[in-house]
């Protein structure tokens, strides 16, 4: 009984001790760096300022913390989401404000109208940096080392480790080491001699992916960040036959970072030759775009030759490092007006915009300047107006329009004159109409002046106060000029850590030894082992595959009645299969101490 305990006591030690083993020959494969954890007996003095400082940067160069700092840094982006941004659309926010009264000062405070700017995700963002650099470097510079160094050599005792095989061969050791340095080469291992054994070592690829992946979370970091700082976007509408020069006058709203400057703009400009818009004309689909393409002349600098280029949906016109997309169409009603003298006081394009998907738009149409009413004294006209490129017919429901495309024509508007309040030197809306100030034109019935007109049609005002006349219609497009610098590195970081994160997730690193020593016998004993990085049930299969390719080289010896002891003292036997034909796959070599 006491023979029992003192066995089953002795296995428990041997597991112990190989546990331990296993483990710190695990750490050697690693580069992480080692946290050092102080000595937590009685006695233990307080830590100074330099002893918290160093701690709360290994807190923060540690990948645990650098994982809840980008969770943070996710769980910050959604408000930016879901919350209008002032660096966006300030229309939005102020519209925000004025339906969310209570909710606005709370979202003040918190500066979720500038989430990206705010103090509290710039702090995450900078410490998301400094954590990846701090984690990064150390990480490095341990892995060049390695790379530096050979492999270590054996361990003492093969058999403690989770891959194992062995056989005997009637090669010279000598002979045996040689052939398995050229056949782990062969497998794009890298190896040496050290003694009596081989050691090789393969899978540098992993720590390579994972640093990878570290150093191109910092590249897109550093590209979103000089993407906001240095970035400049504007909006643009144009009229068919009119063009637009990328000066910062020219455009219709315009957004920049903090740290851009506007005299870096790229010197070009366009004329929007044509609008192509085709629409399917039945079926569920109707109604979809098929063609939808701006058609320009464009000239790169100030006196660059014209060159012929086409915008579409996704693919913007690029010039000098500046893309310009497509993002909207509609229609400008052409119409005339006159006074009551029958001079033309005013004839343009005037855009307005579409409020549904077959393109049904509303606007207004201001007279400024030039116009005087039947006494002589200037005054300002204003219309409102209500557009459908294809009208269903009077008596066939609202008036909304029943196709995108130019089919049937109709311009709706309302006549009003006063002031139109754009001599106050407040910024307004060049599709809506303020009417606070001005009188309606009446009917004969004594109703708001309108009338519905397709083109070549006019409206007269009452008591010869003029005319205007619904001349045809022109189309736009809506353009967006944007130069963000930081783009091109976004990609390509993003690229390289999906190929790195790979690497580190699929790549295993890996060990192997081959010792060749000659037994008492005189026979020469191999043994192979190998260790990975993790757990994998693949260590075993490959050690397999290199046994048996090196085994055609270095062929297993006859098995013999009487077999000298193995050079760790065991029995021959204990070190050799029992089929004598092959060598002991890894996963039938038998454990140290096992009964046989």
């Amino acid at each position: 009984m006491s023979k029992a305990n003192s066995t089953s006591t002795r296995q428990r030690e041997e597991e112990d001790e190989q546990g331990s083993a296993h483990g710190a020959a695990g750490e050697q494969l690693s580069t992480a760096p080692r946290e050092e954890r102080p000595d937590t007996g009685a006695g233990v003095p307080a830590m100074s300022v330099i002893g918290w400082a160093r701690w709360f940067w290994r807190q923060l160069t540690s990948m645990r913390v650098a994982l809840i700092l980008l969770f943070l840094l996710s769980l910050g982006a959604i408000p930016g989401s879901l919350i209008p941004q002032t660096s966006v659309d300030d229309m939005k926010v102020q519209a925000f404000k004025e339906q969310h009264t209570t909710l606005t000062p709370i979202y003040e405070a918190l500066q979720l109208f500038d989430v990206y700017s705010s103090v509290w995700f710039s702090a995450i963002y900078i410490l998301l940096f400094v954590s990846l650099i701090g984690c990064i470097v150390p990480r490095t510079g341990q892995f060049v080392g390695q790379l530096r160094s050979r492999p270590p050599g054996a361990p003492k005792r093969l058999t403690r480790l989770p891959a194992y095989t062995t056989w005997r061969t009637e090669a010279e050791p000598e002979e045996v080491r040689a052939a398995a340095l050229a056949m782990l080469r062969g497998r794009r291992f890298r190896g040496h001699e050290a003694g009596d054994a081989v050691a090789a070592e393969k899978g540098y690829l992993r720590e390579a992916g994972n640093l990878v992946f570290h150093i191109a979370l910092i590249v897109m970091l550093i590209a979103f960040a000089s993407g906001q700082l240095f970035k400049s976007e504007g909006g643009k509408l144009v009229v068919e036959g009119d063009g637009f020069s990328n000066t910062l006058t020219q455009y219709d709203d315009f957004k920049s970072g903090s740290l851009y400057d506007s005299d870096s703009l790229a010197p070009f400009s366009f004329v929007l030759d044509d609008f192509v818009g085709t629409y399917e004309k039945s079926g569920p689909q109707r109604g979809t775009p098929r063609t939808f393409e701006a058609r320009v002349t464009y000239a790169e600098g100030a006196d660059g030759a014209e060159r012929k280029g086409v915008i579409k949906v996704n693919e913007p016109l690029v010039v000098d490092g500046t893309k310009v997309y497509l993002i909207a169409h509609g229609y400008a009603p052409v119409v005339t007006v006159r006074d009551g003298t029958g001079k033309v006081v005013s004839k343009s394009a005037v855009p307005l915009l579409p409020i549904d998907n077959n393109i049904t738009s509303s606007g207004a149409i201001k007279v400024m300047d030039g116009y005087k009413d039947k006494n002589g004294k200037k005054t300002q006209l204003g219309f409102k107006a209500f557009f459908v490129p294809t009208f269903a017919g009077h008596g066939k429901g609202q008036m909304f329009s029943q196709f995108p495309a130019l089919d049937f024509p109709v311009l709706a508007l309302s006549a009003y004159q006063g002031s139109l309040g754009v001599d106050s030197g407040l910024a307004q809306n060049v599709y809506q109409l303020d009417t606070s100030k001005m009188k309606e034109f009446k009917d004969k019935d004594g109703e708001l002046l309108k009338k519905m007109l397709m083109p070549g049609e006019k409206l007269d005002l009452p008591d010869g106060a003029g005319s205007i006349t619904y001349e045809g219609t022109e189309e736009w497009a809506s353009f967006q000029i944007s130069q963000q610098p930081g783009n091109g590195w976004a990609l390509g970081g993003a690229v390289a850590a999906i190929a790195g994160l790979a690497g580190s997730l699929f790549i295993q690193r890996r060990r192997v030894w081959v010792r060749a020593v000659r037994g008492a016998d005189g026979v020469t004993v191999v043994e192979m082992a190998g260790l990975g990085r993790s757990e994998s049930a693949k260590l075993p299969e490959e050690l397999g595959d290199l046994s048996a390719a090196l085994v055609t080289t270095v062929p297993v010896a006859p098995e013999k009645p009487d077999a000298a002891d193995t050079p760790d003292g065991s029995a021959a036997t204990d070190a050799t299969n029992e089929a004598g034909s092959r060598p002991v796959h890894p996963a039938e070599a038998p454990a140290e101490g096992a009964e046989k």
